[in-house]
């Protein structure tokens, strides 16, 4: 993976207009899973990004609790 494909939390809040928190939630969760960190900044492979909040953002909107989102998302 280039370093050009990263995305930081703070973009993924400019570009997906969601929240630091919400990034944060995600992240805690394991729906955004990091690719690394460096000092407090962290990177995400912007790809899998697009991917996942389109997915998250579609079965909220079909009414599945986050919960039942990672399940879908994780396989758990």
């Amino acid at each position: 993976m280039k370093e050009n494909d990263l995305i930081s939390a703070k973009e993924i809040t400019e570009k997906y207009h969601i929240t630091y928190q919400t990034v944060n939630h995600y992240t805690n969760l394991g729906l955004l899973p990091l690719v690394y960190k460096k000092g407090n900044v962290r990177f995400y492979d912007g790809a899998e990004v697009k991917q996942r909040l389109g997915k998250i953002m579609q079965l909220a909107s079909e009414g599945y609790t986050l919960h039942l989102i990672r399940k879908q998302l994780l396989g758990v």
